[in-house]
C-alpha cells in the first residue's frame, strides 16, 4: 500500500538540496538515506534519499542525480510516496496510520451515530476527522486525546466525546433549550449573545 509520507517544496542552497513538508509521523523510517520513493507526478521518480539534514527546523533532502538549484526547483510541489505493508502498524500504540482511520464509523461516548471518516487533514497545529454524515454533510472533528476517547479497529469506529456545538445537533439542541427557559428581557440577552 502506498502512503503520502512528504510534499517537495523550494529549493534550498545551490547543490540541489530541497526543504520538504513532513507528512509521516516516521520521517527517520520513511525519508531516511537510500529510501526509495514513488512520486506524484509519477513522471519525476522514483527519487533515491541520498542526505538528509534538519536545519531551522525543517527537513532538508538531496536526491541522487539532483546536482543543482535548477533540478532541485524543477521537483517543488512533488508528492513522495511510501510503500508500506498494510499489516505494518507505527511503533506508538497511541498512532496510526491514514488507511487505519478511513471509513472508521464515528459514534459518541452514548452511542450516537457521527457518520464516517472520509478524509484525515493534517494541520500544523493538530490532525482532523471529515466525517460525513448520514445526510451527506459533513463535520470536522479534531483528532486530539480530549474529543476522540477511543479508535477501536476491531469494530471498526472512532469514539468521541464531542463539546457543545462540535457537532450541529447539539448545537441547536442547546439553542432552542435557552430560548424555551429565558423570559422577558433575560431571553433577549440570551438571543443577542447567541448572534454574536
Amino acid at each position: 500500500m502506498q502512503l503520502v509520507v512528504a510534499r517537495i517544496g523550494r529549493a534550498h542552497g545551490i547543490k540541489g538540496e530541497v526543504t520538504v513538508e513532513v507528512r509521516t509521523d516516521e520521517p527517520e523510517l520513511r525519508l531516511g538515506p537510500g529510501a526509495v520513493l514513488a512520486t506524484d507526478p509519477a513522471s519525476t521518480g522514483p527519487l533515491t534519499i541520498e542526505t538528509g539534514r534538519v536545519h531551522s527546523g525543517r527537513l532538508l533532502l538531496r536526491f541522487e542525480g539532483v546536482r543543482d538549484r535548477t533540478a532541485a526547483e524543477a521537483l517543488r510541489n512533488t508528492l513522495l510516496i511510501a510503500e508500506v505493508d498494510p499489516e505494518e502498524l507505527p511503533e506508538d500504540e497511541d498512532e496510526y496510520y491514514d488507511h487505519q482511520l478511513m471509513d472508521l464509523d464515528v459514534v459518541t461516548t452514548d452511542g450516537v451515530e457521527v457518520g464516517r471518516i472520509t478524509e484525515i487533514s493534517h494541520l500544523p497545529s493538530q490532525d482532523l476527522f471529515i466525517v460525513e454524515r448520514p445526510d451527506g454533510s459533513e463535520v470536522m472533528i479534531p483528532f486530539v486525546e480530549e474529543i476522540v476517547t477511543e479508535i477501536d479497529l476491531e469494530e471498526q469506529r472512532a469514539i468521541i466525546d464531542p463539546p457543545p456545538g462540535l457537532i450541529d445537533d447539539r448545537a441547536e439542541i442547546a439553542s432552542s433549550r435557552d430560548a424555551d427557559e429565558g423570559s422577558g428581557e433575560d431571553s433577549g440577552k440570551r438571543s443577542e449573545a447567541g448572534g454574536a
